[in-house]
């Protein structure tokens, strides 16, 4: 496995995403749920990416959560457990960031973050951080 010192920035990076994505979602009214969506599908692309970095390979420059998951289940098939979730999340990478595209409902927020911090603790509990 790799030192911690290469997965800790994908791991922050990740966190911040997520930080942005409570506080909009707890303080924010109207709350944007296009950016919250957005921000927790980030978060899980970064922490899968982080999984293939603790496993020694390089990160794909790829928004498709299914085929990170693809990738992850190389190293751990547990994680194709994931994948639902992931599907979910996926369309919140691009689809919410230019009019025209999707907006999500409220309620797909409240789901976006609790799929995020699912995969966000399964992940953790892979790497062991």
């Amino acid at each position: 496995m790799v030192d911690m010192a290469y997965i800790l920035p994908w791991i922050e990076k990740a966190n911040g995403d997520m930080l942005v994505a409570h506080h909009i979602a707890e303080t924010m009214r109207p709350v944007s749920t296009e950016i919250v969506c957005f921000h927790c599908q980030q978060a899980v692309e970064k922490y899968l990416k982080a999984f293939l970095v603790y496993n020694d390979q390089e990160p794909p420059k790829t928004h498709e959560l299914t085929e990170l998951i693809r990738q992850c289940c190389t190293f751990d098939a547990d994680f194709i457990n994931l994948n639902q979730k992931c599907k979910f999340l996926m369309p919140f990478a691009v689809r919410t960031r230019y009019p025209g595209g999707i907006d999500p409902e409220e309620n797909d927020m409240k789901v976006a973050l609790s799929y995020a911090d699912d995969v966000i603790k399964y992940v953790k509990a892979k790497i062991g951080s």
